[in-house]
């Protein structure tokens, strides 16, 4: 079923749009959700999670061109509150990992001097990811929004794990100088 005609069915708020929604997405909501946390029973209740709150949030929001951006958005946020709520007292290691390599890249939220509109910096964001090739933009998606492995990145795009490093590297390196000439201090 299109994207257009589920997102109708929320805002006529018949049930079966939840079905489709899970018949359509499902196996990429629970991928992504399971990425995250790990374990399989997790994703699922992260899932289901995602479609209440897709349920309660479509009558406002109308997301007929980017359905499963919108709610690949709420999975990827309900897992990592999840991650945060199982790990409060030891973190993730993968979590500290990932979130020391972009710290590098992106101004420091608390810091009162590098503060910034958000929307400027999503903005931001989608101007240097849009001037990526496609291979480059994937892999750096692949690892810093879906979290997924160097290795799982390697095996899927068919290439060695330090090719993938290298090419993660340069793209923060890229990020960086970018986001400095648009005029965040970082």
């Amino acid at each position: 079923m299109e994207d257009v005609k589920i997102v109708e069915l929320y805002l006529k708020r018949e049930e079966t749009a939840i079905r489709h929604t899970a018949e359509k997405y499902g196996n990429r909501l629970r991928a992504l959700s399971k990425g995250i946390v790990g374990d399989f029973f997790t994703a699922q209740e992260c899932e289901n999670d995602t479609y209440l709150r897709a349920w309660n949030s479509i009558p406002p929001n109308e997301p007929y061109e980017y359905l499963y951006a919108y709610l690949a958005r709420m999975i990827r946020r309900i897992s990592l509150n999840r991650c945060r709520d199982r790990n409060r007292l030891k973190r993730s290691a993968l979590l500290c990992e990932l979130s020391a390599e972009m710290e590098q890249c992106i101004p420091a939220p608390d810091d009162t001097q590098c503060r910034i509109d958000e929307q400027l910096l999503q903005e931001a964001l989608n101007g240097f990811l849009g001037n990526l090739k496609e291979e480059q933009r994937n892999v750096f998606l692949r690892r810093y929004w879906f979290l997924d492995s160097v290795s799982a990145i390697a095996k899927r795009y068919q290439m060695t794990g330090s090719k993938v490093k290298t090419m993660l590297f340069r793209t923060r390196s890229q990020l960086r100088a970018y986001l400095e000439k648009e005029g965040y201090q970082l």
